[in-house]
């Protein structure tokens, strides 16, 4: 597990460390400049002619500091002060008057030559407003030149919370990112301004991160092992819970399918799928692990006795939207005990409803994509677009849920917990039936008595982590949603390889 701070907290992780554990600023400043120098020969980058370009803060400081690194090491590196003269941080003055005592005079516009590599120190995670003026000019000169990009921390122009560009932004090829990789480096358009990120440590204390709400975090791959469900010797199908998955209308049997043999795959010890009469044959045939049970219409009796049989429930995959299925899922919402999975079509019957969330007893976990939430939010898309992170955590304030917000970047939130950001995964999985794989992985590891949330956020990781596995056997274009089943095999074997090993 990694936290994935904004500026402020980061901001405020320095703070704590320079008072309250009493290394300084200019230690820091120092350890930072080392390391981005280290970074930079390990990747062999070659900085036999590099132009560092440094503002009038602390992140301009680490620019300076960098020069006379370099410059200790025998290269002539050529140092552009952009910023102002009246504005320079006690530190970073200190840092460009020790470079001058040591000859290396920095100028005011770049210099026409050639570069092997460009270093960003112009604006670090403090920037909360759009660049304007001669810096607009700078950072797209700095862009235009043919070499090497890195970013100091992260790159100019990148709000450090919501990642996008303010106005004009320094495009990377990597970033050496102090401490951690901050949040707006991997968000969108963030992301693609940042390159490669590699977070160094420096001695900043991350204490103040653990468990504050304010601080988001992601997962690595040792996690996966770490946070799994343990098998038992001593165990049956009954220990690792039953599953009921009410999935599939007409012509959806395909989206039962997946879900039930995700959640199979994820480790659940039995799977009984509740769907229309006409998927039964055809469930049969792809899942003959999986019990089937049928309706033809709403029957009360029929859902109470299965709702009253199961350990967790997933309800919506392919459901549709008829009076048939709008019953069956107020019903299962009204009735449950257990925890309930509710994705797809069980999210925008829900949405006509919304009442119904507030009602509910058993512990709820929703997985909309961004159009399904905007239903349930009743917003826009530009809105969700420009204010997900706060949307969605209003969302989970009203509603006593745990939600997972679809998109290149899915969130997972609830109330009282850090915000999780899946950091895996890519566009190869942007496929029909990818999201019915997620509900039923996520169901899964919720049957072996996961809580809703730690299994909701195993599962975004896992699934996402399956079609990075699915992707290294397929390629980007031809991955389908069933192939995201096999690379969560492939991630549940490596991870279990691992251990014995």
């Amino acid at each position: 597990m990694r936290y994935l701070p904004d500026g402020v907290w980061m901001q405020k992780a320095d703070k704590h460390t320079i008072e309250k554990i009493g290394i300084s600023s200019m230690v820091l400043m120092e350890r930072a400049a080392l390391k981005t120098v280290e970074v930079m020969e390990t990747e062999q980058i070659r900085l036999d002619k590099a132009l560092i370009v440094c503002g009038s803060g602390n992140n301009g400081g680490d620019g300076f500091a960098i020069a006379r690194l370099m410059k200790e090491k025998g290269y002539l590196p050529t140092v552009v002060f952009a910023g102002r003269e009246q504005s320079l941080s006690m530190e970073c003055r200190t840092q460009k008057e020790v470079l001058e005592r040591l000859g290396l005079m920095s100028c005011t516009e770049i210099p026409s030559k050639e570069y092997t590599v460009v270093i960003d120190a112009l604006f670090g995670v403090g920037l909360n407003r759009d660049i304007q003026g001669h810096y607009v000019d700078i950072i797209a000169q700095m862009n235009q030149i043919s070499a090497k990009k890195v970013a100091v921390d992260i790159p100019s122009g990148i709000h450090a919370e919501k990642g996008c560009v303010m106005g004009n932004a320094f495009k990377a090829d990597l970033t050496v990112a102090f401490a951690c990789e901050k949040l707006g480096c991997v968000l969108y358009p963030g992301k693609e301004y940042s390159g490669k990120v590699l977070p160094v440590e420096i001695g900043i204390d991350l204490a103040i991160f653990k468990e504050e709400l304010g601080v988001c975090y992601t997962y690595e791959q040792k996690d996966i092992g770490r946070y799994l469900p343990k098998r038992k010797a001593d165990s049956h199908k009954g220990t690792y819970g039953k599953v009921l998955m009410i999935t599939g209308s007409c012509g959806m049997a395909g989206a039962a399918y997946l879900s039930a043999k995700a959640a199979y795959t994820a480790g659940a010890g039995l799977v009984q799928i509740y769907t229309v009469k006409e998927n039964r044959t055809i469930l049969q045939q792809l899942l003959p692990e999986a019990i089937i049970s049928v309706y033809t219409e709403y029957e009360e009796v029929q859902l109470a006795s299965l709702l009253e049989w199961a350990d967790v429930v997933c309800i919506g995959c392919g459901l549709g939207m008829s009076e048939t299925a709008e019953k069956i899922l107020a019903e299962t919402l009204k009735r449950a005990k257990v925890p309930v999975v509710l994705d797809a079509d069980g999210l925008n019957l829900a949405s006509r409803h919304m009442d119904i969330l507030e009602d509910v007893k058993a512990p709820l976990i929703l997985t909309p994509h961004m159009k399904e939430m905007t239903r349930l939010l009743g917003c826009s898309m530009e809105e969700m677009k420009e204010k997900r992170r706060e949307r969605l955590l209003d969302f989970t304030a009203k509603y006593d849920v745990v939600c997972a917000l679809k998109d290149s970047r899915t969130i997972v939130s609830a109330r009282g917990r850090q915000l999780f950001v899946n950091t895996a995964g890519n566009s190869a999985m942007a496929k029909a039936g990818a999201g019915d794989v997620l509900a039923g992985t996520i169901t899964g590891l919720i049957a072996q008595k996961m809580s809703p949330y730690e299994g909701c956020v195993l599962g975004v990781y896992l699934h996402a982590c399956a079609g990075d596995e699915a992707r290294k056997e397929k390629g980007e274009y031809s991955v389908l949603a069933e192939d995201l089943i096999w690379g969560i095999q492939t991630c549940l074997y490596n991870t279990k390889e691992r251990e014995v090993l």
